[in-house]
């Protein structure tokens, strides 16, 4: 017998008892199904079994690491079912492009056209393998061997990506005789997939998961084809590069062509830029250039190079930023905790921005503010601007797209733009890399070099973050004129050399270390690159520094 502690209380179990059978004794004290155990502190999948004295806590589908688990499950059983509704002849490569929303889209890719009848036999597949509650089972593999399992499925981005594995051993995971590597965790059985749905969208399937805040509703799905058109063209990009995993990444600089691929990747972007900035000047009338877009997606970067396409059609472009408005310290609204909350639109002197534009509007001479975030003031320094017939605003802010922000300017002077580091790129098929991931270490790694930030610091705001992005500034994406994909598909071989030393930097004791080490797992899959040939008007510049702008 071994004693394990739970909630601060020990009691004797049977040594190799599993961690599933230990969650199903307390699951009804918990709100949320359990997905995950803490042993010690360590992350424990259910399937694992208690061999010694610990102490033991439990992680749900609410939290952030088990919901991911969670979603892996439910991409797992739907892989399955496609190729056993299918049938591996037809299927050539199942890719688990992105998310929207809610759902995760996967590309089928076979001799024939996906339709509904399609997706209805995957969808009753999929239910039928949940309903039998068919066990997923995990085995280390000799690499070797594991290449095989891998050639056989036609899986040969995972062939790629682990020819450059430091390890002898990979853990794949079986569930009815199919077999599958993912990074992450895994639940103990189909059986734990209750709250999903599966259509047809598009060319692909999208598989509908509820989101962790409320991790039993599933919110009615809104298309966003703006949104998804800007992946796909990130996709599409490359395809052209021949690029779509990261062990064709890890290939392009094993083979020496990343020079070549770089320059490439940047002219695609400088291209796209340009686009952006033709559709403005046709448009005749556009006086104020709206950018919103989450943390870290280079607002700052694209804003300037956008200028320089406006100024190659005669345009005099001035920037502003909306923080320049911000209400004085002491008059900034405070959060539910008391702090000041400067992510919420009310910390804005909505009212003296909108003036001062239609003052501007009107052909007047306006003195625009400074913010002092030292002192939380707004000053004014004879910053004076006077619009002419060729003069155009380029406006950055959070809340740019937010109708509210510029409730009295005329809808025909704005032109609103949506930026993000969207995804462009895989770990391999079923392997995607989350958004989030990357814009957390673009801004780890710039905190650290303009801030002295640590990267626990970074780590631990970043859910503060997102909960801010997702009130304020996604819900408004889809009423972007345009919208820009920021990410550039080299750029984690890049960023691995700036943010392994500040993630190594998070010790075992402190609540950030299990997401510093599933960033650092995360990063062992790339192959480093030096930053000498990133253009110095990169977008990566904006966050690794060297940039010629003033960002």
């Amino acid at each position: 017998m071994i004693t394990i502690t739970i909630n601060g209380v020990p009691r004797e179990y049977p040594k190799g008892i599993t961690y599933e059978e230990i969650a199903r004794e307390y699951q009804p004290q918990c709100k949320d199904m359990i997905a995950l155990v803490l042993e010690n502190g360590k992350i424990r999948e259910l399937i694992k079994t208690a061999e010694k004295d610990c102490e033991l806590s439990f992680l749900t589908i609410r939290d952030k690491i088990g919901h991911k688990t969670y979603v892996r499950t439910g991409l797992m059983t739907l892989v399955k079912a496609v190729y056993d509704v299918l049938g591996g002849e037809k299927v050539e490569k199942v890719k688990v492009e992105f998310a929207i929303g809610q759902g995760y889209y996967c590309n089928v890719k076979m001799n024939e056209k996906l339709t509904c009848g399609h997706v209805d036999k995957i969808r009753k597949r999929m239910q039928e393998l949940t309903e039998k509650d068919l066990p997923i089972t995990k085995k280390s593999y000799p690499l070797d061997d594991a290449m095989e399992i891998f050639k056989a499925y036609k899986m040969y981005d995972k062939v790629k990506l682990f020819r450059y594995r430091r390890s002898s051993f990979v853990n794949i995971y079986n569930l009815d005789g199919y077999y599958d590597y993912y990074y992450g965790y895994m639940l103990p059985s189909t059986g734990y997939l209750k709250y999903y749905d599966v259509m047809l969208y598009e060319n692909g399937i999208l598989l509908l998961i509820p989101g962790s805040e409320d991790p039993t509703k599933l919110d009615f799905f809104q298309p966003r084809e703006k949104f998804f058109n800007t992946l796909m063209t990130s996709t599409h990009w490359g395809e052209m590069m021949g690029i779509d995993s990261v062990g064709d990444l890890n290939d392009t600089i094993r083979d020496g062509r990343i020079n070549d691929m770089i320059l490439v990747q940047e002219a695609l972007q400088e291209r796209r830029i340009g686009e952006i900035a033709r559709e403005i000047v046709d448009r005749g009338n556009v006086k104020f250039v709206l950018i919103a877009g989450p943390s870290s997606s280079g607002k700052t970067t694209f804003s300037h190079r956008l200028s320089i396409q406006l100024r190659t059609y005669g345009m005099i472009p001035h920037p502003i930023a909306l923080d320049d408005y911000f209400l004085d310290r002491e008059n900034t609204p405070r959060d539910e905790k008391g702090d000041y909350d400067f992510e919420c639109l009310e910390a804005i002197d909505i009212k003296q921005f909108n003036e001062d534009m239609n003052r501007l509007l009107k052909g007047e001479k306006v003195e625009l503010p400074q913010f002092n975030f030292k002192l939380g003031k707004r000053e004014y320094h004879g910053n004076y601007k006077k619009l002419g017939p060729e003069d155009i605003l380029v406006i950055e802010g959070i809340h740019g797209l937010n109708p509210a922000t510029t409730f009295s300017m005329p809808n025909e002077s704005k032109f609103k733009i949506y930026i993000s580091a969207l995804t462009s790129l895989n770990v391999d098929e079923h392997n995607r890399i989350p958004t989030t991931d990357g814009r957390l270490l673009r801004r780890m790694v710039r905190d650290a070099r303009t801030r002295g930030t640590c990267a626990r610091r970074t780590v631990e705001m970043w859910p503060s973050v997102r909960r801010g992005e997702e009130k304020y500034i996604f819900p408004f994406q889809e009423s972007a004129d345009e919208m820009f994909n920021s990410v550039l598909i080299y750029e984690l071989a890049v960023l691995k050399q700036y943010a392994e030393p500040l993630l190594f930097g998070i010790g075992k004791e402190e609540a950030e270390y299990h997401e510093a080490k599933r960033l650092l797992k995360f990063l062992e899959y790339f192959q480093g690159i030096d930053s000498k040939n990133v253009p110095s008007n990169s977008i990566c510049r904006e966050f690794i520094g060297g940039s010629c702008f003033n960002v």
